[in-house]
């Protein structure tokens, strides 16, 4: 009989011990990277007597780089955190290895080899950033169990604020479906947008990852309805600005900006206190006296001691989420050209600005084609004629200006893509694939070319990687480029950013750094590489900046482009590297205007204060023919009748400015 008892307590305590080791709960995230499913999270969920452990497992394929990660978040039954560890990557270019600890009142926090408490108060999170999203999904359910709370501090740094904003009502399976909708702020520059089902489990998280780009998770099951969300959240974001913005924004009849100096990006010169009339969006008169007439009823804008000059352009933006709309106009830029994105949320981006539902710089699309494969990016790609005539049709139908070739493209295919686009009267710019070079991609119909490298990379070396410009190699690539009429947008300034001394001030490359978002600010401060690997990239890099003034002084348009960077502010600082490079303040200035409005067709429309065109417009403080950083201090910015403040502008997405 005992050893009956006792068998019996054994197989009560095994049974005990196996429950545990059993999930009560798991799921699955797909993880994607505009829009492209690129690898999942997966997590358990284990029920302890006074805790719940969530085990995550979380990894995708982003261009061939693997970026995995672990996590394990523990709650007790009510969602009250208790440790979280999370170890990895958060990009290909990012490693995450965290731990925070809360026992009462104070954290133990270990943040890659810096160990340290702190004493916490108020509702607490830990929480590092858009991945994992289970520990998103537990966030929520806090929130919801704290009676949703205006702000959550977060660990091991921050705040956030979760607000419910709706419902959506959705198709699914032939049956109405409905999720409830949030905004999460503070996590990631702006705002994310959360959707979860009744039961408040996690249905999809549309975010941005640690390099800055579009990244959507979305419950296993609900998978096909990623497309519809990311064209709602366009709409979402959009509208919300669009009602921030001031009553003064307003279309006015006719404004009349008077005494600056007025300057002419074509000739370089100036026109001295001078008289601008912008009637209905459109520059109707310049006139030389301070002492010109004033249209009764005009809106007048004093410019005295200021320069008023065309709003700047980006040809090489990606437009990752709504408050990019914001941030350009504020920086002074006005126009920029988008190099790939989801096309529903790129397109539904254009048209809510373009109606006047949104706030943002005029948007030129060059719609991304790639070949298949590991290192392919995004969700159209052609790896046949046939699908690359499709996929540019596409495109064309959309209104897009462009077509963009990425790097997976197959040498064979890009002829096909070039035909079929100059046939619907379309340019094409891009990567040069791998396995072709510069020339190869010209000869096969590429108009334009994204990125320095590929210049670099056709001309004769030095053993430290720097440029023989003497060299037969060298000019013959030049002439090459000249001869083609090719245009190039260097982005000179985003290898500046990925090589730059981690030890650093990282002002010395953007002055405004300290007014970013924190989040931006925690993002940016981790780029860059260690002082002997800059030093051993320095010759690269200096020869790139120079290559920039070869190809300008052979004739080659130069458009200004900075792949991101710094929200705005970057096109600022691709402008003054060019002037390091060796061009003159001037003819920086027509990269970044007239130029770009030339090489699009669209000169006879905007890219200069000329009578007649789009008033696009920017006034700034100094003179920018003198000092080329004179472009960071936008004071007054209008486009398309509107008169925005870029203080105002830059407070609604988080700036403190």
């Amino acid at each position: 009989m005992k050893r009956i008892l006792t068998c019996i307590v054994f197989f009560i305590a095994l049974t005990q011990v196996h429950a545990q080791d059993m999930p009560a709960d798991s799921g699955v995230f797909l993880l994607h990277k505009f829009e492209q499913h690129i690898g999942k999270e997966t997590y358990k969920v284990y029920n302890y007597k006074d805790a719940k452990k969530y085990v995550v497992d979380f990894k995708f394929i982003d261009r061939g780089s693997p970026v995995p990660l672990k996590a394990t978040l523990t709650v007790n039954p009510v969602a009250d955190p208790i440790e979280l560890f999370v170890k990895g990557n958060t990009s290909r270019f990012s490693v995450i290895n965290d731990s925070i600890k809360i026992r009462g009142n104070v954290a133990d926090i270990r943040v890659s080899d810096s160990i340290y408490k702190k004493n916490i108060s108020g509702f607490t999170f830990p929480v590092t950033g858009y991945s994992p999203a289970t520990v998103q999904q537990v966030l929520l359910q806090y929130w919801n169990n704290k009676k949703q709370p205006a702000s959550i501090n977060t660990l091991p740094f921050g705040a956030l604020q979760i607000k419910n904003t709706g419902v959506d009502q959705l198709m699914f399976n032939g049956k109405p479906i409905a999720f409830k909708r949030y905004t999460i702020s503070g996590l990631i520059w702006g705002n994310e947008l959360v959707w979860t089902d009744n039961a408040g489990k996690l249905v999809c998280i549309l975010t941005i990852d640690a390099e800055g780009d579009k990244t959507e998770m979305m419950r296993e099951q609900y998978e096909p309805l990623l497309p519809e969300l990311i064209k709602r959240a366009a709409g979402y974001g959009m509208e919300a600005f669009a009602k921030a913005a001031p009553s003064n924004n307003t279309p006015a009849g006719t404004i009349a900006i008077k005494g600056g100096n007025i300057i002419d990006v074509e000739t370089g010169r100036a026109i001295p206190n001078g008289v601008l009339i912008i009637r209905n969006g459109k520059i109707v008169s310049i006139n030389r006296s301070a002492a010109a007439p004033i249209p009764k009823g005009a809106q007048v804008i004093n410019a005295a001691g200021k320069t008023i000059m065309p709003g700047l352009w980006d040809m090489h933006a990606h437009f990752e989420q709504t408050e990019w709309g914001p941030a350009y106009l504020a920086a002074g830029v006005t126009t920029v050209r988008d190099c790939g994105n989801e096309l529903g949320f790129i397109d539904a981006i254009q048209q809510a600005i373009d109606s006047g539902k949104g706030i943002g710089p005029k948007i030129l699309m060059a719609g991304i084609i790639d070949g298949k494969g590991p290192m392919a990016l995004g969700i159209i790609q052609a790896d046949t004629k046939e699908e690359a005539i499709k996929a540019v049709d596409i495109y064309k139908a959309k209104g897009f200006s462009q077509i963009k070739i990425y790097s997976s493209t197959k040498p064979a295919i890009v002829k096909a893509i070039c035909d079929e686009a100059h046939k619907l009267g379309l340019t094409v710019t891009g990567h040069i694939p791998n396995g072709m070079t510069l020339m190869a991609g010209v000869d096969s119909g590429m108009n334009m070319v994204n990125h320095v490298q590929y210049v670099y990379s056709i001309m004769k070396k030095n053993k430290d990687r720097s440029v023989n410009f003497d060299d037969s190699v060298s000019i013959a690539a030049i002439k090459f480029i000249k001869d083609h009429n090719t245009v190039i947008d260097p982005t000179v300034g985003v290898y500046e950013l990925a090589y730059r001394n981690v030890k650093e001030d990282i002002t010395k490359l953007e002055p405004a750094f300290n007014t970013l978002p924190l989040p931006l600010q925690t993002q940016f401060r981790t780029y860059g590489e260690d002082s002997a690997t800059v030093e051993r990239i320095a010759p690269m890099l200096k020869s790139m900046k120079m290559i920039v003034k070869k190809l300008y002084d052979a004739g080659v348009p130069i458009v200004a482009g900075t792949d991101m960077g710094f929200p705005g502010f970057s096109v600022d600082r691709e402008l003054e590297l060019y002037v390091e490079a060796g061009l003159t303040p001037a003819q920086a200035l027509k990269t970044g205007t007239i130029t770009p409005a030339t090489v699009m067709g669209l000169d006879k429309q905007t890219g200069s204060v000329t009578v007649g065109k789009n008033a696009d417009i920017i006034i700034v403080d100094g003179n920018p023919l003198t000092n080329i950083s004179s472009v960071r201090n936008v004071k007054v910015v209008i486009k398309g009748g509107k008169v925005y403040d870029p203080d105002m502008l830059h407070k609604m997405v988080g700036f403190s400015k």
